[in-house]
């Protein structure tokens, strides 16, 4: 991409990520230098100030807008961005990182940055739960009491979500639920419902495999209520993008969905824990948000990716975790 003379604004989230204060500003900084491009850096304060500093940086008709955080923040960002034509940029730097995971964005910063500059556009698909919004997953059920425990916890990664699993199986009880799918209905009893614009949560944890963010279509996974023996096989599944030949596992493929519980209860939007009403109402917003993603995906890279991610988890995570 031709970059000189673009308007650049970095939306970054102070608390997500050592050096996000000092060393990424100036990582930016020099890129943009180096590009010739006019460059705005805005910290985030609180809930929400990502959005509006969205709006700001749009009113000022920003050609490319960085994102640098985690999902919550890359959420705020995107969903202030629908329906504009400036380019989002991601700099992953929380613990789940699911639509940059998705679209490939390397989880290295200096690699995620130079992608903004030197990667192709890809128009994604958003979704609309009631009145939020949502990129990658939204879901009620068990996986919402595993998102809002998880929303607590110090240490973050796939052993702890694993762990959190564990503990909310315990104490968790399958609900009915009335599922509508454009237009058919289907009465389940299940432990969780999740319906997935995205393949995974984040994480890398893929709850719909074959789902495909730029179809139109969502992916409703429904599981079925187990016995502990399935949370070994289900969490194996889970990460390894093949929970969908698990017998407890139904996919079903849809535009339009509105699941009927028979209380309010939690759903999480992208991970993030939020309470809802009986009725959910979700839809696909097609088309919707521009983001920069990389140009090619060697496998090569997907090695060295995966490889650098298992090793910074048995560095840093595990003895942490089994404390």
């Amino acid at each position: 991409m031709n970059n000189s003379g673009k308007r650049v604004y970095a939306i970054i989230n102070p608390i997500s990520g050592v050096g996000s204060k000092r060393k990424i500003p100036k990582m930016i900084e020099d890129i943009c230098k180096l590009e010739n491009c006019d460059l705005k850096i805005l910290f985030t304060e609180h809930i929400g100030h990502a959005s509006e500093l969205t709006q700001q940086a749009l009113d000022a008709a920003a050609d490319i807008i960085i994102a640098v955080g985690g999902d919550g923040t890359v959420n705020e960002i995107a969903r202030a961005m629908m329906h504009s034509s400036a380019l989002l940029g991601i700099i992953p730097k929380g613990s789940g990182n699911g639509l940059a995971r998705e679209l490939h964005i390397p989880m290295d910063t200096k690699r995620a940055l130079d992608n903004i500059f030197s990667g192709v556009v890809t128009t994604i698909d958003g979704c609309k739960a009631n009145d939020k919004i949502f990129f990658c997953t939204c879901g009620v059920g068990f996986d919402a009491a595993v998102s809002q425990k998880f929303a607590s916890e110090k240490r973050r990664g796939s052993l702890t979500y694993i762990k959190n699993m564990v503990e909310e199986y315990l104490s968790y009880k399958p609900e009915s639920y009335e599922l509508l799918v454009d237009g058919t209905t289907i009465k389940e009893k299940a432990f969780l419902i999740a319906v997935a614009n995205a393949s995974q949560y984040g994480n890398n944890a893929f709850i719909a495999p074959h789902a495909n963010i730029q179809d139109g279509m969502m992916d409703i996974t429904i599981l079925a209520p187990f016995d502990f023996r399935y949370i070994a096989p289900l969490s194996i599944q889970l990460f390894t993008k093949q929970i969908d030949r698990n017998s407890k596992i139904k996919i079903i493929r849809g535009k339009s969905a509105t699941i009927i519980r028979q209380k309010p209860g939690m759903m999480h939007l992208d991970g993030e824990p939020v309470m809802a009403s009986c009725e959910v109402q979700i839809n696909v917003i097609p088309s919707v948000l521009n983001i920069i993603t990389p140009a090619t995906i060697s496998f090569t890279q997907e090695v060295q990716n995966l490889f650098s991610e298992v090793t910074r988890f048995f560095d840093k995570r595990i003895p942490s975790i089994l404390r």
